[in-house]
């Protein structure tokens, strides 16, 4: 998206969203306590504050220009990403939230110290901050940089610097409560301006019967043969749940809202609310690149998909507001990002082991110089990023994630549904495990390439299987575990009827769905 797009009333409508954002911003932070805590937004958020700050943290620029360029080079099949994380949102709704709000967690390296001990807590609290400054801060900063940079005609640096500001402003003002409440108008803005993408881009090519007729018939399949190189379904169905229990139900900046429930039934309501939003994910961001596909079928790059749409089909104003959108999706991942940081960094390090009595007036004066300090790195990340040539390292980067997944996923279901699991057996899965996983992670990527290595997805799960053999192992050779009495109690909780209904409600419309498109 070039500046000669932009015109004069897409500025102004640019100008009016940060505007209102500013104005929702100051609301939210007034609201605040301003004794309570920054991190938790005083464990006051309700529902829909939760789903769209999952559903806001997950959503990125680039996940709208990758859903879009995969819509257009394969279908809905990568819809699966989007659709199968219901049965891990549920999980998260029903095994872990109640265990995490009943021990009043802030942080889930805390969690996890209640479980296996302090070791494991140290450990895990270190290993969430790196993945927050290199993937949820340094990589979303990189793809959203290069949108801002286009646009606006300004180096990465300076891109990087204003996206952190406007986020960490809202962080720092308002914590937690200022992020949800900005991520409702924000995520509200971004259903609105997509669903008007696929409308206009559905009334171009002629209607749906017209769209089906001009796509190959296998652009409307889930599971494809195993035959497929890109998505095949074997390793779909058994790899993407170590990345789903990883990503939906272990990851701070995912789960944080939850935390912050004002009760467990609002938390699973929530839950749930995420999960009826993911179904859009398929409408709103896959299907305007098959749209794209269909209208125009000789377009070079498929990462232009989304922008070709936007470029062709919306009037001046509208542009205008599709940037809007995409800044709006850079400032919900980052603000969310930046307050998971400082969190982790506060609760679990500075307060754990430096200053225990600290007031909490101290506590979140700590957090506000943490959130500055990883924003200054993760714009040195990002600049760094950029000066690398020739690869596309946010999939690579992506990637590498994917191989940290399998140590987390296996740490925490055995954490939680076996008793006999050890501190020593955690501690080496997360240490000696994970070097291990990106061991194998670098190898796939940089190493010769080879037949004989399995899909990305099924490495994952075979990754899995030997960690969770080797915590067995490792558990039941080691001196018999106790476990700490307090955990114990942590899931004894009542579910709404509510809640029940509205998850078999959400099965129910999502195993349709595979029917109806397989």
């Amino acid at each position: 998206m070039n500046t000669h797009y932009m015109q004069g009333l897409d500025w102004l409508i640019l100008a009016a969203y940060f505007a209102i954002l500013l104005i929702i911003g100051i609301w939210a932070s007034m609201k605040r306590n301003k004794e309570g805590s920054l991190f938790l937004a005083e464990r006051s958020l309700r529902w829909h504050h939760i789903g769209f700050s999952m559903w806001g943290t997950n959503v990125g620029p680039s996940m709208l220009i990758a859903s879009a360029s995969a819509g257009f080079t394969t279908g809905i099949v990568s819809g699966n990403y989007a659709w199968y994380a219901f049965v891990f949102i549920a999980l998260l709704a029903f095994v872990f939230a109640p265990r995490y709000l009943g021990a009043k967690v802030s942080t889930l390296p805390e969690f996890m110290g209640r479980r296996y001990g302090q070791s494991t807590r140290n450990i895990l609290a270190w290993y969430t901050i790196v993945t927050i400054v290199i993937s949820w801060l340094a990589l979303t900063l990189f793809a959203g940089g290069i949108l801002i940079r286009q646009v606006f005609a300004i180096p990465m640096w300076l891109s990087a610097l204003i996206l952190l500001l406007i986020s960490a402003f809202f962080t720092m003002l308002g914590g937690l409560k200022a992020v949800a409440y900005t991520n409702v108008y924000q995520m509200s803005l971004l259903i609105v301006v997509s669903a008007a993408l696929t409308i206009v881009g559905l009334s171009h090519v002629g209607g749906v019967s017209a769209l089906v007729s001009k796509v190959p018939a296998d652009y409307w399949v889930l599971f494809k043969p195993n035959s497929d190189e890109a998505f095949p379904w074997l390793p779909i169905i058994l790899g993407y749940p170590i990345m789903g229990v990883w990503f939906w139900c272990t990851d701070q900046s995912m789960v944080q809202p939850v935390l912050a429930a004002r009760d467990l039934r609002e938390g699973q309501l929530g839950t749930n609310f995420t999960g009826w939003l993911k179904i859009l994910d398929v409408p709103l961001y896959i299907l305007p690149g098959v749209i794209c596909f269909a209208l125009y079928p000789t377009l070079d790059n498929p990462d232009e998909a989304y922008l070709t749409m936007v470029e062709n089909l919306f009037p001046v104003g509208m542009v205008g507001l599709v940037f809007a959108v995409l800044t709006a999706c850079l400032v919900s991942t980052i603000g969310s990002a930046l307050n998971a940081l400082s969190t982790v960094f506060t609760m679990d390090i500075y307060v754990k082991k430096f200053e225990p009595e600290a007031s909490q007036q101290r506590i979140n004066h700590v957090g506000r110089v943490v959130t500055v300090v990883g924003a200054a790195i993760a714009i040195v990340l990002t600049v760094a990023i950029d000066s690398i040539k020739g690869l596309n390292l946010f999939n690579v980067f992506q990637s590498v994630l994917g191989f940290i997944a399998p140590p987390m996923t296996a740490v925490f279901l055995f954490g939680v549904f076996w008793p006999r699991a050890t501190t020593k057996a955690a501690n080496l899965t997360l240490t000696a495990g994970t070097a291990f996983c990106l061991i194998i992670g670098v190898l796939y990527l940089w190493g010769p390439k080879s037949d004989l290595w399995p899909h990305f997805m099924m490495l994952s799960f075979l990754l899995f299987v030997a960690l969770a053999t080797m915590m067995v192992l490792v558990s039941v050779t080691s001196k018999k575990f106790k476990g700490f009495k307090e955990f114990k109690g942590f899931k004894d909780s009542k579910v709404s009827t509510l809640v029940v209904c509205l998850w078999i409600a959400l099965a129910v419309v999502m195993i349709g769905l595979y029917i109806f498109f397989n």
